[in-house]
C-alpha cells in the first residue's frame, strides 16, 4: 500500500512556495490563455442571453447576496435554524431576522415571479396582509410590527413552506425513484447525492448504509447496462458511514468504515455504475485516499472502471494527490473517475486552523490561487488519461472554457458537471459553443428535513459577492470583468490573502499571541507544532527556558507551558508578576485560616 500519510508533509506548506510551484507548471500557454479568455466571455454572453433559463435559486442568491444586509439575515437564519431545538426559539428567531432588513427594496428586483413571490412573503412575514397607511409612508417600521406577530404556528409553516420551495430547485426527488424520474424527464445524466450529514451514532451509520445501498440497487436496476460514463452514478460521504470517521480513530475505521464501503462498492461493481466517493474536511484526505487504495486492490470488484473520488483543488495538496492516484490506478490496474472540485468548506477549514493554532492553512487564502490550483490539476488529470477519466465540476466559465481547451489539445475526452438546480444557462451556452459536451449533474436526493446543511453550503459557496455565480448573469457586471485569468491575477498579487494571516498571528501586533496546536490527524514526528512564540510575537529561538527575571527578582515575561508538556513554552505573560516559588509571605496568609483553630461548635438550638 502508498504511503499516504507522507502527504501530510506539505498538508501546512507556506501558501508562496505552492503558489510558484503552480505558476512554474504553465498551466496555459499564452496563446491558449487568449483563446481561452475569448471563449469564456462569449459563454458569459451566451448564458445571459438564455438568461430565462436562470434556476431560482441563482436568482434568489443574486438578489439577497451576502453582501446585503437581507442576505446576511437569511443566511443567519437558515443556519440558525440547523440548531433551534424548539418551536418558541425558532418563532423567536425568525421574527428577528425577518424584522430586521429592509425587504422592499428587492420588490421587483429580479426577473424571477418566485423571488418577488418571496420578497412580499418576507415583507409580510407569511400572512396574508392588507398594507395601511403606515405601511405606504414607513414600510420598514411596518414590516417590523408585523414581524413582532410571527409567534403563530401560521407563520412557521410559512416559513418552512419556504424552505421546501427551495428545496425543489436544489433536491432531485424525495426518494431515488422520483429523482431518477425526473432526470429522465429533463434529459439529465446524475450522480445521486444521498442528502444527510455525518453519522453521529451506529444506528446513524447502519441507516445511511441501507439509504445509500437501495439507492445502487436502484440505480443499477434502472440504468440498462449503460455503464459508468454513460449512466447515472451514486456519491458517497464517508462520514455518514462511521460516527468516528477520523484519522485518531484509524483502526476502527477498519474494523466499521470499511466493510460498509466495501459492501457497497460490490454492488455498485455488480451494477457496473459510477460509484464516487465524495471530498471532505481537509483532516481526513490521508485516510480517504487509504480507504481507496485497499478498494482498488479487492478482487471482487473485478475490472470494474466506476470507483471514483472526488478531489478539492483548493487544498495545497491537490498536485501530489493527482500524480499519486494516477500512480494508484498504474499499480493496480484499476481505472479511476475522477471528479475535479474547488471544495466546499473552505471557511471552516480556515476556522478550524485559527481556533487549533496550527502553522499555516491547509487550504488556499484567495480565490484567484484556488483557481489556478484548479487548473493545473486540471492539466495533470487530462494528462494522466486513460488511467484516470477526469470529471471536472465547476460553474465559473473561464474554468470551463481552460478544460475544453485543455482536454482538447490532449484529444481525450473529459466529462462536466453541475449541481442540480444552478449552471443551467452556463451549460446551455457551453453545449451550443462547443456542439455538445458531456455533462452530469449533482443532484441530491432525500427530504426537506435534510436540505438545510446542504442549502447552507450553497448559500455560503455562491452567496458571496465574489463568487462567480452572483456576478455571471448580473447585466450591471462588464463581460470583460466577470470573466477572470487566474494566472494574471496570481501574477499581479501573489502573496496570500492580506487579512488572513497565518494561525500564530492571528492577533497580530498584541503581545500574546495565538499558541501553536498539535494536529493529531498527522502521524508521528510531523504532528509536531510550529515555532513557539515570544512577547513580540516572534519565534522564540529557545524554548522551555526559565522565566526572565528583572534585578528585582520579578519576573519579566512569565513564561506559560503547555499543561501536557510543561517544558514546551507557548506564549509569554503580557506584565511582569512575582514567581509564585518567591511570595512564601502571600503564601502563608493564604493558609493562616486552615493552619489556626476552627471555630467552637455550638449545639443547634432546641
Amino acid at each position: 500500500m502508498t504511503d499516504w500519510d507522507s502527504l501530510d508533509t506539505a498538508k501546512y506548506r507556506d501558501e508562496a512556495a505552492v503558489i510558484a510551484d503552480l505558476l512554474a507548471a504553465e498551466a496555459l500557454s499564452r496563446e491558449d490563455r487568449a483563446a481561452v479568455r475569448a471563449e469564456a466571455e462569449a459563454l458569459v454572453r451566451g448564458a445571459r442571453r438564455s438568461v430565462r433559463k436562470q434556476g431560482v435559486v441563482e436568482s434568489f442568491l443574486q438578489e439577497f447576496s451576502l453582501d446585503t444586509r437581507e442576505g446576511l439575515a437569511l443566511m443567519c437564519l437558515a443556519e440558525a435554524l440547523l440548531r433551534t431545538p424548539d418551536d418558541d426559539t425558532r418563532d423567536k428567531l425568525i421574527a428577528e431576522k425577518i424584522g430586521s432588513a429592509d425587504w422592499a427594496s428587492h420588490l421587483g428586483g429580479s426577473d424571477s415571479l418566485f423571488v418577488n413571490a418571496s420578497t412580499w412573503g418576507l415583507m409580510l412575514t407569511g400572512k396574508i396582509v392588507e398594507p395601511d397607511e403606515e405601511a405606504q409612508t414607513n414600510l420598514p417600521g411596518f414590516i417590523k410590527k408585523i414581524a413582532g406577530r410571527l409567534g403563530e404556528p401560521v407563520i412557521r409553516a410559512a416559513v418552512g413552506q419556504a424552505i421546501r420551495i427551495m428545496g425543489e430547485q436544489f433536491v432531485l426527488g424525495r426518494t431515488i425513484e422520483a429523482a431518477i424520474k425526473r432526470a429522465a424527464n429533463d434529459g439529465d445524466i446524475c450522480s445521486f447525492d444521498m442528502l444527510g450529514e455525518g453519522a453521529r451514532t451506529a444506528a446513524d451509520a447502519a441507516r445511511y448504509e441501507k439509504s445509500y445501498a437501495e439507492a445502487i440497487q436502484t440505480v443499477g436496476k434502472l440504468s440498462n447496462k449503460a455503464g459508468p460514463e454513460a449512466g447515472h452514478g451514486v456519491s458517497v460521504k464517508l462520514s455518514a458511514l462511521c460516527p468516528r470517521y477520523e484519522a485518531t480513530q484509524e483502526a476502527r475505521v477498519w474494523d466499521e468504515l470499511y466493510p460498509r464501503i466495501l459492501r457497497l462498492a460490490l454492488i455498485a461493481a455488480r451494477h457496473n455504475i459510477n460509484f464516487t466517493i465524495d471530498a471532505e474536511e481537509a483532516d481526513r484526505l490521508a485516510l480517504s485516499l487509504k480507504l481507496l487504495d485497499r478498494l482498488c486492490r479487492e478482487p471482487g470488484l473485478g475490472d470494474w472502471t466506476g470507483l471514483g473520488l472526488a478531489v478539492q483543488a483548493y487544498q495545497k495538496r491537490c498536485p501530489e494527490v493527482i500524480a499519486r492516484l494516477t500512480a494508484l490506478s498504474q499499480d493496480t490496474g484499476r481505472r479511476l473517475m475522477v471528479r475535479l472540485v474547488k471544495g466546499a468548506y473552505w471557511d471552516s477549514e480556515i476556522k478550524r486552523a485559527q481556533v487549533a493554532g496550527r502553522p499555516d492553512y491547509p487550504v488556499y487564502t484567495t480565490k484567484p490561487a484556488t483557481d489556478l490550483s484548479y487548473l493545473v490539476c486540471a492539466k495533470a488529470l487530462i494528462a494522466a488519461a486513460p488511467h484516470l477519466y477526469a470529471q471536472f465540476a465547476t460553474h465559473n466559465a473561464h474554468t470551463l472554457a481552460a478544460v475544453v481547451r485543455m482536454a482538447k489539445n490532449a484529444s481525450v475526452r473529459i466529462e462536466h458537471q453541475r449541481l442540480h438546480g444552478m449552471g443551467e444557462a452556463l451549460y446551455k451556452a457551453a453545449d451550443d459553443l462547443y456542439d455538445g459536451i458531456v455533462l452530469r449533474a449533482y443532484a441530491p436526493v432525500g427530504g426537506h428535513e435534510d436540505l438545510l446543511p446542504y442549502l447552507v453550503r450553497r448559500l455560503l459557496e455562491n452567496g458571496a459577492n465574489t463568487s462567480f455565480v452572483h456576478t455571471l448573469l448580473d447585466e450591471r457586471v462588464p463581460v470583460e470583468k466577470v470573466v477572470v485569468d487566474p494566472i494574471d491575477a496570481v501574477e499581479a498579487h501573489p502573496d496570500r490573502h492580506a487579512k488572513i494571516p497565518t494561525p500564530i498571528q492571528l492577533y497580530g501586533p498584541r503581545r500574546v499571541v495565538n499558541s501553536a496546536g498539535v494536529d493529531l490527524s498527522i502521524p508521528g514526528p510531523a504532528r509536531a507544532p510550529g515555532p513557539e512564540p515570544d512577547p513580540a510575537g516572534r519565534p522564540d529561538p529557545v524554548l522551555g527556558t526559565a522565566d526572565r527575571r528583572q534585578a528585582d527578582g520579578r519576573v519579566a515575561a512569565p513564561a506559560v507551558v503547555k499543561p501536557a508538556a510543561r517544558d514546551r513554552v507557548v506564549a509569554w505573560s503580557p506584565r511582569p508578576c512575582w514567581p509564585r516559588s518567591t511570595r512564601p509571605s502571600k503564601l502563608a496568609r493564604a493558609a493562616q485560616p486552615a493552619c489556626g483553630p476552627g471555630p467552637a461548635v455550638r449545639p443547634a438550638p432546641r
